[in-house]
């Protein structure tokens, strides 16, 4: 039996209102000698609602029990990743490794079983979440994975090279993980849209230890690379003159010499540009996972979204904008890396070049946000409402990966305001920090907006018919340009033609007479119904998707500087004056990975918002 909410449609009778049946029509109310015999009352009995609450007590009970096992892992993998950070005695990077290898495969584990389930009941009918995991998701996430692979093979290479006195774990994890990152994409590509109704408990625990495991990967990532930042980093405060709060670092190299002495040099440098696309892959598969886990159990609404198409017609402006921005940044962050460190006016002349240009992005992005806002506002298209997992998860991510940049910038607010001494260089981080924190709340309510939106379809109390005017008698259409913004004809609903003049929203509707009085009427509701005061129909679509474009563009352009080492926050030093160099590089160190990972998730979220409009 299919029951309602799993994806079974509704009669066609339900749909229709007692008006819309006529008198014609019965009730629709089941006879007594119809009723099943389980029947204990109304939908919203006493009975009923205690019902609804044991049937989904095990459901709610398994999520708990999931998330605190899942937790509890991932709590033990921070210690170990801590404990190795800071050399505590009794645990090095052999454990940390043997800790996440051992995640890894009983992960893998768990997603050949799931997979070779799946695969014998394959003929069996599945639902589907037509929300969560889009193909250019997929797609993203399959590159990132390759060039994960890629960081991998250099990992083994450097192992190779410091094989004496490397532990064996330190080659046998970077195997590990490539496995396991082939084996996840193959699975994320194939059944990230599940809604799993069997074995549910097991799956939660399976699905649920996936998610942490990626998100440990991730926090192992995060650490290697901000050893990188952290040597480079020193180097670059001594040449503006703060070598005065620098600390000796360890940046964790092996005891003994590579051989041969060219190789491990050269793949360090190569792993440290790799690392910003394995940092990604970890978070995105995280999330994919995630999705997964929430569409457990869960009941489809009948209603499923429209396929979304990219098209690329109409974004001339946007596009051209987008790829200039991308395009001068490339030259902003090879020109920064070049000159930072190189002597005191070369660097501070670096920061200034970066605060500026980022200055003149942020208000750029900033206004165009505010622009698609008031579109919407003006707009009277319905929001879509229900429930989704996917969609709750991307607001969220929006929010909580935002405020890493603005705890970060927050606090060179602070530093300006209270420092006792400023170089002329930090007046530019004050104008920058405080767009950096308006300009994400500002593409934050775009977006969530956007996403909101019922996509391609028309308000269900707004409709612009086509009507006819009578003339003593003779049937007149009204002028052509009433609906140069509106549907045709051909695209109304049969009922909607029939409809009375009361129950549409903006119709030109008149009574003809010979009279004076009611020419200058119809005059005035033609001027006010059928020209529109703001932008309507495809050129408002047009904006819109002109703005997706070039948001998109921008948010890829500002992800590439603090991805590939241009970090003012790091540089420019003041804050470290202020705060303390062990305080202010925690911060940063915590708070910029969320801040880089909000611009890649930000310019996902606008692609998909591009193909909804």
């Amino acid at each position: 039996m299919i029951r309602e909410g799993q994806g079974a449609p509704a009669a066609p009778l339900a749909a229709l209102s007692d008006s819309e049946r006529g008198s014609s029509w019965p009730t629709a109310r089941p006879p007594a000698p119809f009723l099943a015999p389980g029947f204990r009352g109304s939908p919203g009995s006493p009975a009923a609602r205690r019902g609804a609450v044991r049937e989904s007590f095990p459901q709610k009970l398994a999520e708990a029990l999931s998330s605190q096992y899942a937790l509890n892992v991932f709590v033990a993998g921070l210690l170990f990743l801590l404990a190795w950070a800071v050399h505590a005695s009794g645990v090095g990077k052999r454990d940390l490794l043997c800790f996440l290898t051992a995640l890894m495969l009983l992960q893998l584990l768990w997603m050949l079983w799931y997979v070779r389930r799946s695969s014998a009941h394959r003929r069996l009918i599945r639902l589907k979440d037509t929300y969560a995991g889009a193909r250019w998701l997929r797609g993203s996430i399959a590159l990132f994975a390759l060039i994960t692979i890629i960081l991998g093979c250099l990992k083994i290479g450097y192992f190779i090279g410091f094989s004496e006195c490397l532990s064996a774990t330190e080659g046998v994890f970077p195997v590990t993980h490539a496995v396991h990152t082939l084996l996840q994409v193959y699975f994320l590509w194939g059944h990230s849209k599940d809604i799993i109704q069997s074995f549910k408990t097991l799956e939660r625990f399976g699905v649920i230890h996936s998610v942490f495991t990626n998100m440990l990967l991730w926090a192992n990532s995060v650490l290697n690379e901000s050893k990188h930042q952290l040597n480079e980093h020193k180097e670059r405060l001594i040449t503006l003159g703060f070598g005065n709060i620098t600390i000796v670092l360890d940046d964790h190299t092996p005891p003994c010499n590579c051989t041969p002495p060219t190789l491990c040099p050269a793949i360090s440098h190569g792993m440290y540009y790799l690392y910003p696309f394995n940092i990604e892959y970890q978070i995105l598969a995280s999330t994919m996972l995630y999705v997964l886990w929430k569409n457990i159990g869960r009941k489809v609404d009948s209603h499923q979204h429209r396929k979304m198409q990219f098209r690329s017609r109409g974004v001339l402006l946007g596009s051209v904008l987008g790829l200039t921005v991308l395009a001068t940044t490339i030259g902003v962050v090879v020109v920064y890396l070049i000159q930072i460190g190189r002597s005191k006016t070369k660097s501070e002349a670096a920061l200034i070049m970066f605060y500026l240009y980022a200055i003149i992005l942020l208000m750029l992005m900033g206004a165009a946000g505010l622009v698609g806002i008031r579109i919407y506002r003006l707009d009277e298209q319905s929001l879509d409402e229900s429930k989704n997992p996917a969609r709750k998860l991307d607001t969220d991510l929006l929010v909580v990966t935002a405020s890493g940049s603005w705890f970060i910038s927050w606090g060179s607010i602070l530093a300006i305001l209270c420092a006792e001494s400023r170089p002329p260089y930090t007046w530019y981080n004050l104008p920058y920090s405080i767009l950096a924190v308006v300009e994400k709340y500002i593409q934050n309510l775009f977006i969530i907006e956007s996403i909101h939106r019922e996509p391609g379809r028309l308000s269900e109390d707004i409709r612009t018919l086509r009507v006819v005017t009578v003339d003593n008698g003779n049937p007149t259409s009204l002028p052509s340009s009433c609906f140069k913004n509106g549907p045709t004809a051909g695209d109304m609903a049969p009922q909607a033609l029939e409809m009375p003049p009361a129950a549409n929203g903006n119709t030109c509707l008149r009574e003809v007479g010979g009279k004076d009085r009611e020419d200058k009427s119809w005059e005035r509701a033609q001027g006010s119904a059928c020209h529109p005061c703001f932008l309507q129909g495809n050129a408002q679509r047009r904006v819109l998707r002109n703005i997706a474009a070039f948001l998109f563009l921008c948010n890829i352009s500002l992800w590439i500087p603090p991805a590939f080492g241009c970090r003012p926050e790091y540089d420019n030093g003041l804050e470290e004056t202020v705060f303390g160099f062990e305080p202010w590089i925690i911060v940063v160190n915590l708070a910029m990975p969320f801040s880089i990972f909000y611009r890649m998730h930000a310019a996902a979220s606008l692609f998909e918002v591009y193909c909804k409009i």
